[in-house]
């Protein structure tokens, strides 16, 4: 009789220590699973624990464009975001929001939150989701792009695309100043509700694009005024002193624009050689790629054509 229930033990005692070994393996898997759902990325304020794929991203700065081309869900953009007709398919279902607004931003149920150091309320924000921020300027518009890669999971996409972008825009300059010569100069200026500017090379507006990636060169007097501060106000009166050989015109609907009906402003000579081009300031002051990529088409198009 022993003999028999020896066997029979013994099969119970390996079942059991089967059953405890998977359970554990489980609970190990369970943890390195509920792990690599996070990851630490290292914030220009520290560390800070991200989702490995964030699915409900709440903007609350100028990247929405960046965010988008990598392809993450957005379920809440700042008003300069979802008022850019550029972007208004993308975030048709995307929430305005803003950082006073805490409890519409709680009913969106974020993941991830991501806006710029001088937004309010950081810590509260903190609480809802984790919150990373950017220092506006602190780095180039490229290195901004594949910075928000590496948040997102989604470094090699963002320097995929950045190294395209830098070799299309470097060929279209070749060919542009191969049309309109190597030290043919470029206005940018815009036109806001009742002021004027003229800008530098890094200021959105397209000026990354013609100035920094197509190597176009600006006039003498935009340099000195605009280049370091990265704009400057001027009266309608002074625009032939800042007006370069072609114009680009960042124009919004709602500014005043009457100064193009003065005889000063229609005998610029770009303005004669019909070398001006006006483009959409409600979406232009962007640097993401989705501008980026739309800006690098119309300014080669639009130089190549040029008379």
């Amino acid at each position: 009789m022993k003999k028999l229930l020896f066997p029979v033990i013994l099969l119970l005692i390996l079942a059991l220590s089967a059953c405890g070994s998977s359970s554990e393996e489980k609970k190990s898997t369970a943890k390195k699973e509920e792990k690599e759902e996070f990851f630490t990325y290292e914030s220009e304020t520290g560390p800070v624990e991200v989702p490995t794929e964030p699915k409900r991203v709440v903007l609350l700065s100028g990247f929405t464009g960046n965010v988008l081309k990598l392809g993450v869900n957005i379920v809440g953009v700042d008003v300069w975001s979802k008022s850019n007709p550029r972007f208004e398919k993308e975030l048709k279902e995307a929430e305005e929001v803003s950082d006073e607004n805490l409890e519409k931003i709680i009913e969106l149920e974020p993941d991830l939150i991501i806006g710029l150091s001088n937004i309010k309320n950081i810590d509260k924000l903190k609480e809802i989701a984790p919150t990373v921020t950017y220092t506006w300027g602190k780095l180039d518009y490229l290195s901004q792009h594949i910075e928000l890669g590496k948040l997102l999971n989604k470094e090699k996409e963002a320097t995929a695309w950045v190294d395209d972008f830098k070799q299309r825009a470097q060929e279209a300059g070749e060919k542009v100043k191969g049309k309109i010569g190597e030290d043919a100069t470029v206005t940018v200026m815009e036109g806001y509700d009742k002021d004027l500017y003229v800008f530098g090379n890094n200021w959105a507006r397209g000026t990354e694009i013609l100035y920094q990636a197509m190597q176009l060169k600006m006039p003498e007097k935009v340099k000195k005024d605009a280049l370091k501060a990265g704009y400057y106000t001027i009266s309608a009166e002074v625009i032939p002193d800042y007006a370069g050989d072609y114009i680009i015109f960042s124009k919004y609907s709602s500014a005043d624009n009457s100064f193009q009906e003065s005889e000063t402003y229609k005998n610029i000579p770009a303005v004669k050689n019909n070398r001006v081009l006006e483009i959409d300031g409600e979406s232009s002051s962007f640097t993401d790629p989705y501008t980026l990529d739309d800006q690098l088409k119309t300014f080669e198009k639009f130089f190549l054509e040029s008379k």
